[in-house]
């Protein structure tokens, strides 16, 4: 397949007028076969990289059924989304594992829909005073034979868990983590500086959706925000769905941290796909009305987001990030992030031939290749 005539992504250059070809799995230097597809006043991305996100249409990765991860797995293709890291929460060690086992099922089926490259456990290393919409019955302190235990039931594929770093034992369990090839990424959390920073110098290397459910950033306690810039090779997630961050404060966070180190996520729920309603989460009851869920009951404690990731990077653009650097958090960062960017996350040669074109003018999904493949 040749794609000719779009604008395509650079992670240099930004944007470039040239061909992409594929062999019908991989990028190449010449095409394949004699399909030609026009991409003129369309933008060619790569397939996009969601590494914190826990279901939609109706499914949650916490469920941990089969059907249930396939049909995420389906939409998720759908909307752009070719690589997944769905995101379990703070519930019973038995149900992580059965998440685990489901997700490392499921890779070795090789079943269609977007590639599930591992699973993000959100929980239940946290703190109770920020655990938002997690359930506080399950919270757990730092362990690092329990997490061994996870890893060992996913068959290695926990790419991705999030800690509150002033619980007891948290500088071992980073360092823990990191032999079992999992990133630890500070979130849920009431850590002050010195004690973010510290963890972020024991290997900690993202910040979970960074501004909520952790302190704000202030001019005499920087706290985890002003921590994870300090450190160069922390990466920080936002969640662009225009109701958990504002539009200015997106920008900053940008210009703060620069478009290296930014991570676009969706963390959407099961509601996503979804019409209003009341849903399970995590335990508990969530209530969905437009774009903005929170949990039942309590109108003020957002639940997590119903925007897509495609959703989420249109938002971004929309708040004035540019469309290079919107693309680049949807992709190669956080495919960096978790290690995949040696087959994903830029349209380079001999990278994997996962791309979307999009409308240049309104964003919207013109086609989806996923592998070499027409989706």
């Amino acid at each position: 397949m040749r794609i000719t005539g779009g604008q395509v992504f650079d992670l240099e250059q930004g944007f470039v007028q040239r061909d992409v070809c594929t062999n019908g799995l991989l990028i190449t230097e010449a095409s394949g076969d004699d399909t030609v597809l026009d991409a003129s006043r369309c933008y060619v991305i790569p397939g996009l990289v969601d590494v914190h996100f826990h279901g939609c249409v109706g499914e949650d990765f916490s469920d941990a059924t089969p059907d249930g991860l396939q049909k995420i797995a389906d939409f998720e293709l759908s909307q752009g989304v070719a690589y997944l890291c769905p995101t379990g929460m703070t519930l019973p060690e038995d149900q992580l594992t059965a998440i685990c086992r489901t997700t490392a099922a499921h890779r070795s089926k090789n079943s269609g829909g977007a590639e599930v490259v591992g699973a993000h456990l959100e929980g239940p290393f946290l703190c109770m005073a920020k655990k938002g919409a997690q359930n506080g019955d399950y919270l757990h302190d730092p362990d690092p034979a329990m997490l061994k235990r996870l890893q060992e039931a996913a068959e290695g594929c926990v790419k991705l868990v999030t800690l509150a770093p002033e619980q007891p034992g948290s500088i071992e369990f980073i360092r823990a983590a990191a032999e079992l090839g999992i990133h630890v990424s500070v979130g849920h959390t009431v850590a002050g500086y010195e004690t973010a920073k510290a963890a972020f110098e024991a290997g900690a290397d993202h910040a979970t959706h960074l501004y909520n459910a952790m302190p704000p950033l202030a001019h005499r306690d920087p706290g985890v925000i002003g921590a994870a810039w300090e450190v160069p090779s922390v990466k920080a997630e936002l969640i662009c769905d225009g109701i958990h961050i504002h539009p200015a404060v997106v920008r900053l966070t940008f210009g703060l941290f620069g478009k290296e180190r930014m991570i676009i996520i969706s963390d959407s729920l099961r509601a996503t796909g979804m019409p209003d309603g009341e849903y399970p989460f995590g335990g508990q009851m969530i209530e969905v009305h437009g774009n903005r869920a929170t949990i039942l009951g309590h109108p003020e404690t957002l639940a997590g987001s119903v925007t897509s990731l495609m959703g989420c990077l249109r938002q971004a653009v929309s708040f004035g990030i540019p469309m290079a650097d919107a693309v680049r958090a949807c992709t190669y960062n956080p495919a960096q992030s978790i290690g995949i960017d040696g087959r994903a996350g830029t349209l380079d040669v001999g990278k994997e031939a996962s791309i979307v074109l999009l409308d240049q003018e309104d964003l919207s999904i013109q086609a989806i290749i996923f592998k070499g493949q027409a989706v």
